[in-house]
């Protein structure tokens, strides 16, 4: 049987097919070529957690000292409202005082001291015991000024301790915002580290101890401390104390023994050695004398950046020891890895 050969229109409409499935098999080559869209660059994941941990260290820091000004104001609020309560107790018993005297006066009618004298059959009797009762009358007026006065400081303290009160209310609500604000970073950074692959987890990772390794974190056997002495006795004690906890792991809020933030290592350590440290960084920067980077000796408090967020120990060598950020442990550092603020001698 003889093929008849396609007419024109057949042959034009399997030339459009041809051309349609080269282009439908040259945008499938391209979205292949193209993928996804593309996931977020470690490199990039990198700098956003490490500003994350940045803002979080620094919420953490606000939110250590309004928990100190909680402390502190409750215990001052505590003593006000005991003050409170024993100056009601002291008035009540002047205002009972008063009260008995003014029913003794009642009771004696009230009479004229002249019509008195005059009735009286002892008129000598009778001056003596106004002079009595005059000295009398002169103590009633004493108590009497006295019960206006501890109404007047009952009354100040009353306010005080209000005030005091609100303050706390105000503090504690700064102390939960702050808290908030650590997690909230805290949960962003590590949804931005999920969102990366595990392979680039491990090779963030694997970033991440190599620039630790650059900067001197490198364990107590490798790092040249030096030996100049520390500033005293009392450091001595507290640089051995902060080394002792090499390999600890960081801990939002921590101060010890098992987990530190980085003022929380400063704090504990210096307390092994008999001194009680202020127990934020910012508030550590004014906790002794400043001096120079160059004067820096083992066991100084060596604060870092502009709004002295953190805070390490030197050690002699250059070096601090301090506690980084979160999953990161206590280790040592180059002082010159991060802006150096101001340096203290405890």
């Amino acid at each position: 049987m003889a093929i008849t050969p396609p007419s024109g229109t057949a042959r034009r409409f399997a030339r459009v097919l041809a051309v349609t499935a080269a282009a439908t098999t040259a945008l499938a080559m391209t979205a292949s070529a193209q993928g996804a869209p593309a996931g977020p660059d470690k490199n990039d994941v990198k700098a956003q957690v490490d500003q994350l941990y940045t803002e979080a260290e620094q919420a953490s820091e606000k939110s250590n000292a309004a928990e100190e000004d909680a402390k502190r104001l409750q215990a001052e609020t505590s003593a006000l409202q005991a003050q409170v309560a024993q100056g009601q107790d002291t008035l009540n018993r002047m205002r009972s005082v008063l009260a008995t005297v003014a029913a003794a006066e009642y009771r004696s009618g009230g009479m004229d001291p002249a019509v008195q004298l005059m009735l009286s059959s002892d008129p000598a009797g009778y001056l003596i015991k106004a002079r009595s009762l005059a000295e009398a009358g002169r103590q009633q007026a004493a108590s009497l000024h006295e019960v206006l006065e501890q109404q007047r400081r009952l009354d100040q303290r009353r306010s005080e301790a209000s005030a005091k009160l609100a303050e706390l209310e105000t503090v504690r609500s700064t102390l939960a915002q702050s808290k908030q604000q650590v997690q909230q970073r805290l949960k962003s950074a590590q949804a931005l580290l999920d969102s990366l692959s595990a392979a680039e987890r491990t090779q963030l990772a694997a970033q991440d101890a190599r620039e630790a390794n650059e900067r001197a974190a490198r364990g107590a056997e490798r790092v040249d401390l030096g030996n100049q002495p520390p500033a005293s006795d009392r450091a001595a004690l507290a640089v051995a104390a902060a080394l002792s906890k090499l390999g600890s792991p960081y801990v939002y809020g921590s101060t010890g023994p098992g987990s530190f933030d980085c003022s929380g290592l400063m704090y504990w350590s210096w307390q092994q050695a008999g001194v009680s440290l202020p127990r934020t960084s910012q508030a550590q920067a004014f906790g002794g004398q400043r001096i120079s980077l160059a004067e820096a000796r083992p066991g100084d408090l060596v604060i870092f950046f502009h709004d002295m967020h953190h805070v390490g120990m030197y050690v002699g060598g250059g070096t601090v020891i301090h506690a980084p950020y979160p999953g990161a442990r206590v280790r040592y550092e180059n002082v010159a890895a991060m802006p150096v603020a101001t340096v203290v001698r405890v």
